[in-house]
């Protein structure tokens, strides 16, 4: 992945933004802006914020295609598509605010014993990815805030991908990427 400028937020949340007007109003969809970032492979999450309260996301885990198809796929699945929020109407657009986060680089974890994968983590920085068999989960850097214990909050993580607080396996993954985010 080549690495996003400084001032990509400038150009990821308008793209974001320009993508659900297509599909909410079936507007002919602008191209990305030619820049060789958005053509490498990446991987985000775009989240729509109304009234105060989260009113849709959706994410990549991985990067498995250009940066700037994942940014505009992502915000219309976050609008349209995502299964715990009424999607997006048109008249609600201009009320939404939306928020691009960047998945630097995911790091996998060295497992194991959960111990060892606990002393890798860097509390408050890092979103941290949890994988056993089809079990998955993913939290973002701010829920380091709820739980600052990297124990508590591997635990939350586990319970999130429906498994029990105390469940360790040898077959567990857990990766951590830094992020990157930008708000309107």
């Amino acid at each position: 992945m080549i690495p996003a400028p400084q001032n990509a937020g400038q150009v990821l949340l308008p793209l974001a933004r320009r993508s659900i007007e297509s599909a909410l109003l079936g507007a002919a969809s602008q191209p990305a802006a030619d820049m060789n970032w958005l053509l490498a492979p990446g991987a985000c999450r775009v989240s729509l914020n109304l009234g105060g309260s989260e009113r849709g996301s959706a994410l990549s885990h991985a990067p498995s295609r250009p940066l700037g198809e994942d940014v505009c796929r992502n915000a219309v699945s976050a609008a349209l598509r995502d299964p715990c929020h009424a999607p997006l109407r048109a008249r609600e657009l201009s009320s939404a605010r939306l928020e691009v986060t960047l998945f630097a680089h995911w790091l996998r974890l060295a497992a194991g014993d959960e111990a060892a994968v606990l002393a890798q983590l860097r509390p408050g920085e890092d979103a941290v990815f949890f994988r056993y068999g089809r079990h998955r989960s993913m939290f973002l850097p701010a829920q380091w805030a709820a739980h600052p214990d990297p124990a508590e909050f591997v635990a939350h993580l586990k319970y999130r991908a429906g498994l029990p607080p105390d469940f360790w396996d040898a077959q567990v993954e857990l990766a951590r990427s830094p992020v990157i985010v930008w708000q309107e």
